[in-house]
Parts: structure tokens; C-alpha cells; sequence
């Protein structure tokens, strides 16, 4: 809900008034998002929604529109721990971007973070540019040193 609230809100909705508005836009679907499964485990997450939906990014001066093209968003990723460095975030990214084009998008957008080193999964619940780049995104502005915008057509070449 995090990128779906103004800050206000997202604040005065915390904890288990958040987990509700959530599991009402599930249940009302279109679905903001998908699962990665290791057969009948989930052990991978990411949100995927039309940009619109997610107003905290206008806002956002790092992650404002680059352009007036309509754009469709990966906001985060969850990874469970024993599946991290295996590809899951990659694979999620391309299961995404065939997940929006099938609703029309043309255009799939999302907002890594640059590290140092290792950083801990918490802070990477945005992604990794390497993983964008691996999943055929590119880097299309970069307004801060940490938070490149990338995005990737769903046009075939």
C-alpha cells in the first residue's frame, strides 16, 4: 500500500488496516501483483500496476514521470530468503512484464536501487538494477545516484 497512499495516510492506516485495504484490492481484483512458486510454495513476490495507480511516485521528485507516455509500474519484490540469488527476482520481472502487456501496456517501468556491497533484502524491496538489466530493461533517467528509472518495451524487437 506503500506507493498506493500519501504518506498521511499510509501512516494513519498502518499495520492492520493497510493488510485490509490490501486484501480488498486483491479480492476485487485486477491482481496487484504476482506469485513465484517452487511447486505448491510461494517464495517470490512483485507488484505490477498501471503507474496511475500508484500516486506516491508523482510525488516522488527522484521518480517522477519521465515522460507522458502511459507506463505500467514494478513497485516491489519479496524474495524468501532461501530463494534469493537464484534468479526468482528476474523471473518475476519477465512474468510481470507479460502480466501487463496482456493488459495493454506497452511500456513496464520499475525503480532499483544502487548499493554498495550486499545490502540486507529489506532494503533492495525495490530491486537491483542487474536484475532489471537481465530481465531486458534499461535505463532510461536517473535524477539521484542511487535510484535509476528503468524500463523495457513489451513490443517484441
Amino acid at each position: 500500500m506503500w506507493w498506493r497512499l500519501t504518506a498521511s495516510e499510509y501512516t494513519a492506516r498502518k499495520g492492520a488496516k493497510n493488510r485490509l485495504a490490501f486484501k480488498r484490492l486483491v479480492t476485487r481484483g485486477p491482481p496487484p501483483g504476482l506469485l513465484a512458486y517452487e511447486g505448491k510454495t510461494p517464495v517470490g513476490w512483485v507488484a505490477i500496476a498501471p503507474r496511475a495507480e500508484l500516486p506516491r511516485l508523482d510525488r516522488s521528485r527522484t521518480l517522477a514521470p519521465v515522460d507522458d507516455q502511459p507506463v505500467w509500474s514494478v513497485s516491489c519484490f519479496y524474495v524468501t530468503r532461501e530463494w534469493r540469488r537464484r534468479g526468482v527476482t528476474v523471473f518475476l520481472l519477465e512474468a510481470a512484464t507479460r502480466f501487463a502487456a496482456r493488459r495493454g501496456a506497452r511500456i513496464v517501468e520499475g525503480y532499483p536501487v544502487e548499493t554498495r556491497g550486499d545490502a540486507p533484502g529489506p532494503f533492495v524491496w525495490t530491486g537491483l538494477p542487474g536484475a532489471f538489466e537481465e530481465a531486458g530493461f534499461i535505463e532510461v533517467a536517473r535524477r539521484s545516484k542511487a535510484r535509476p528509472i528503468m524500463r523495457r518495451s513489451t513490443r517484441p524487437d
